[in-house]
């Protein structure tokens, strides 16, 4: 007997030592879904697929367990680039969107994590199903294509719809149902893929009169999630034709800018009508473009609006007919000019007795109608033996004129003018001006005295400068000369008419070297000149931490440290240290250490606050915060708790409010905790305190009942931490009321004489449903001596469901019932660790020589059923009801759900009656029932036992 003892002793600080370990745990996750869901054979499915239709809600819900209560983040891959969640969904625990498309189909992941372990994550692959329109579209075999269809060929009708699931096609002439070899003249080709989805070929062989007639394709996905099979009608005639159209205007349309250009295309062929569309090469047509059946009307058109329009004819027989043309809006865009010296001389500067070019370039539309014109000091120039002016030089760009000036004299200074035009007018002329004199020289550029290297400070604004000499200055281009780096703007290059760079704001990843040079353009057309200009941005010390909370008991100490980790220039000068912009204490930095420290040797309320150190270089000051206070941590709540746990009376419900205090030992003793309550809407807080007896551990579960909370409201909790010098920072958490979805267990009866059968449903994947009958109103001519003659109580009137197997029922058809959700609320705040059994009873009769099979079958919430059925039996059974028993062990809310199978004849009705479900498990169940597999906690229990009688004196 002691030694029972010291083995029950055992088992005893076992299980204290379990639940000493507190309630802080790493995250789990399990994935549920919700929303309109179709979840089409999901079970079925080797990963979890959760199907829906496009349109529809989607809601997925992340079950987490852990404490402290774990972060949630949702997260999707597979799906379009341009997916995007609701902001509010992405770190909530149900992921929410709203008319679900197509492209949102993918793998969706829930991650939690609470700092302690690794991350949970997992996930669910979201299929979604839709059916478009199917379209038909009629084609004539290659080299018979004619203009219209006649006798004695070959036509081939093409059904595509893009679907979800893969969709069957099936196609009618009139009411009749064309298959394969139910006509001679007509084939029918099986689906194959192409880029518009999936095709079905119907082939009219050497067309009949009676092929004339009115053809439907009807696409169809079998209703999967509902949704409906669609169809197409296309009447074929002998005068059925592919489209033809014509364009009424010319190719290109040359216009100036703002006026009003109207396309007009008209249809010339085909039956059935065609449709008109026009496209442009834009993407999209001009939002200011009026569409007026085949006219299209660009009013005040600009040069953004100019490309190739085309209107396209569609009619589904052949190919679409396309016509184009090209609008061109005339226009003069920039110009620019260039001078370059005699090429003959090595010397750049300009010469008396030399050759000079200069050159002017124009964009142009349309570039054919470009004409060149120079001017002398106002005064038209024309070609001559030392005036040589080219329209086009195939050697350089398009739109350039040359003039060459042979054996320059003193007479020919002067300024010299490009003028360019479009021959149509409309447009105005554009002109350069370019000087040519004996001050004309070649560019220089120089870096000034004491802008190279150039010194800022991060956030400065800073010009970096080249003086540019010559005559006329040249454009300077601007760059990063030591890495392959972008400029301030973005770009690889910056443009500067002054020679000067403005760069606002710089940071330090601008330090470096940069290049100017000059360009050929507007300017002399010699080897570019360049110089270097050194830009070094200085920048305060980047410390750590950057902010930091410290909490800490009275008369403790308190060690802050503030290190530095890069600074420009590195060389640190001083340090302080303050509260409040009160100074404490400051010196010189040590250049041996990369870091400064502060005590407070004994913490008081006089030292609460917020110590700033400063870090200090030539560029300024590296700041690190330390928010220093005796508050302690505020509590959190255990999310886990059930809401509501019990009901008080009809009106009032009651909820067990659960915490556990973070870090209870980082200040001082929490000797209390104040409630405050407030009914949701409402101003006013009702506050009590709760006072702790000890110091609560970390990881301990704290509990307080909160009473007369009235039905249906929600009501705001505040929680706050008391130490004996004040209180320490609020949690804050919402209780709402919910109903029970389900009827308590202890009441659960369901003899199925209501309308509603007690909130069972049909299963919509089975094959057919169950039957709700009395013998009373039962037609049984079909099946004759089979099947109840009273339901179980032995009333004529009663009520039971059963499965009618008569056809059109055939062997192994199968029809499911499922029952309400029941909720399973753990008696252990910290989970359910022995499952709660339960007896599930009902009657059954199985009586004709056809009998099939009844199973019953556990499904609990989030999981998938069980393949195995809980209990089975098939086979004749006598004409008799008998009942069935069955402990079962959930963990989670469930349902029960009872399957019936046809079996090989007509004469194999099964029926039900007096669904029960009692809290405990079964006792003396009938004998027809198999034992099952128990509960593995029973098992450690008998193992115990077994244990303890085996080392019993005597027992051996």
């Amino acid at each position: 007997m002691d030694l029972i003892f010291a083995v029950l002793g055992l088992l005893a600080l076992l299980v204290d030592s379990i639940r000493c370990q507190g309630v802080y745990a790493p995250p789990t996750v399990r994935i549920i879904h919700s929303g309109n869901a179709c979840n089409v054979e999901e079970e079925r499915h080797t990963e979890r697929v959760y199907t829906i239709r496009e349109g529809e809600t989607l809601e997925l819900t992340c079950l987490v367990t852990g404490h402290p209560r774990p972060q949630i983040r949702w997260t999707k891959t597979a799906g379009s680039v341009s997916d995007r969640f609701q902001d509010s969904s992405v770190f909530n625990e149900t992921l929410h969107i709203q008319k679900i498309q197509r492209t949102q189909g993918g793998r969706y992941y829930c991650k939690a994590e609470n700092g302690l372990g690794s991350p949970a994550i997992k996930s669910i692959r979201v299929d979604v199903y839709y059916l478009d329109d199917p379209v038909v579209t009629v084609h004539q075999s290659i080299g018979e294509a004619k203009e219209q269809f006649y006798y004695e060929r070959t036509v081939f009708l093409r059904c595509v719809a893009n679907s979800n699931p893969p969709v069957r096609y099936s196609w009618h002439r009139g009411r009749e149902v064309l298959t394969q070899g139910s006509d001679k003249g007509v084939e029918i080709y099986e689906p194959f893929f192409t880029q518009q989805g999936e095709t079905k070929i119907l082939k009219l062989k050497n067309l009949r009169p009676q092929d004339y007639a009115n053809y439907s394709c009807i696409a169809s996905v079998r209703n999967v999630c509902g949704i409906p099979d669609r169809s197409v009608v296309f009447k074929l005639t002998n005068k059925t034709a592919s489209p033809s159209i014509k364009l009424l205007v010319e190719d290109p349309i040359v216009v100036n800018p703002g006026q009003t250009v109207s396309l007009v295309c008209i249809n010339t062929g085909g039956e059935p009508p065609p449709i008109l569309t026009w496209v442009s090469t834009n993407d999209s047509l001009p939002q200011r473009s009026v569409v007026n059946g085949g006219t299209l009307t660009l009013p005040s058109i600009t040069s953004d609006e100019a490309g190739i329009y085309s209107c396209v004819a569609s009619n589904n027989v052949g190919n679409p007919a396309k016509k184009s043309t090209t609008i061109v809006v005339r226009a003069l865009n920039r110009g620019r000019f260039w001078i370059t010296p005699d090429p003959y001389h090595n010397d750049d500067n300009i010469q008396i007795g030399r050759e000079v070019k200069i050159s002017c370039q124009v964009e142009a539309t349309p570039p054919e109608e470009l004409t060149f014109s120079w001017l002398k000091n106002g005064r038209a120039l024309r070609s001559s033996e030392r005036m040589v002016i080219t329209q086009t030089d195939p050697d350089i760009s398009p739109g350039t004129t040359n003039l060459d000036i042979i054996d320059l004299k003193f007479t020919d200074f002067g300024t010299y003018t490009c003028v360019a035009a479009l021959k149509g007018g409309g447009i105005p002329d554009f002109s350069i001006d370019v000087n040519i004199s004996s001050t004309t020289v070649p560019p220089n550029l120089t870096v000034p005295r004491g802008k190279s290297p150039l010194v800022a400070r991060e956030g400065d604004t800073v010009e970096l400068e080249c003086l540019v000499s010559g005559k006329p200055k040249p454009i300077i281009l601007w760059s990063r000369a030591d890495k392959e780096a972008p400029m301030p703007d973005g770009s690889m290059q910056m443009e500067s008419l002054d020679g000067v760079l403005r760069i606002v704001n710089v940071s330090r990843d601008m330090t470096g070297s940069y290049r100017c040079q000059t360009s050929q353009y507007n300017g002399f057309n010699v080897k570019p000149r360049e110089a270097m200009v050194e830009l070094i941005v200085q920048y305060p010390p980047t410390v750590e931490p950057v902010f930091m909370e410290m909490r800490q008991g009275l008369g403790r100490p308190v060690v802050m440290t503030c290190r530095v980790l890069r600074a420009h220039p590195s060389r640190v000068l001083r340090f302080e240290w303050l509260l409040s912009n009160r100074l404490l204490h400051a010196g010189a930095f040590d250049a041996q250490k990369d870091e400064t420290e502060y005590t407070i040797r004994s913490l008081n309320k006089e030292g609460w606050g917020e110590y700033t150190c400063n870090i200090i270089n030539e560029a300024g000051a590296g700041k690190c915060t330390f928010q220093v206070t005796g508050k302690a941590y505020p509590p959190e709540f255990y999310y886990d708790t059930y809401s509501p746990l019990w009901q008080n009376r009809p009106r009032v419900y009651g909820f067990k409010l659960q915490w556990t205090q973070m870090n209870p030992s980082a200040v001082d003793r929490i000797i209390a905790y104040r409630l405050g309550i407030r009914q949701m809407g409402q101003q006013r807080w009702w506050e009590t305190e709760i006072p702790v007896n000890a110091t609560p551990n970390k990881g301990e579960l704290m509990t307080h009942n909160l009473t007369e909370l009235i039905k249906p409201e929600s009501y705001e909790v505040r929680l706050t931490p008391i130490t004996r010098f004040g209180e320490g920072d609020s949690a804050i958490r919402i209780i709402t009321y919910s109903p029970p979805i389900n009827p308590h267990l202890r009441e659960f009866h369901c003899s199925f004489e209501e309308e509603a059968i007690c909130m069972f449903i049909q299963d919509k994947n089975d094959d057919f449903d169950w039957t709700q009958h009395s013998a009373a109103t039962r037609d049984t001519k079909y099946t004759p001596n089979t099947g109840p003659s009273a339901d179980r109580t032995g009333s004529k009137q009663g009520f039971y469901m059963y499965i009618e197997t008569s056809r059109p029922r055939k062997e192994g058809d199968q029809a499911r019932l499922i029952s309400p959700f029941f909720n399973v609320a753990p008696k252990n705040p910290y989970g359910i660790t022995n499952p709660p059994a339960y007896c599930f009873s009902f009657f059954y009769h199985m009586y004709g020589k056809h009998i099939g099979t009844l199973n019953a079958f556990l499904k609990q919430k989030g999981l998938t059923a069980s393949e195995a059925p809980v209990w089975s039996l098939t086979g004749n059974q006598g004409d008799r009801w008998r009942q069935a028993k069955v402990s079962i062990h959930p963990t989670s809310s469930f349902q029960v759900i009872l399957e019936g199978i046809r079996g090989p004849g007509i004469e194999g009705d099964i029926a039900i009656d007096d669904v029960t479900l009692e809290e405990g498990g079964c006792r003396d169940p009938p004998p027809n029932i198999s034992a099952k597999a128990q509960s593995p906690s029973i098992h450690i229990w008998l193992l115990w036992v077994a244990l303890a009688l085996s080392l019993l004196p005597g027992q051996r």
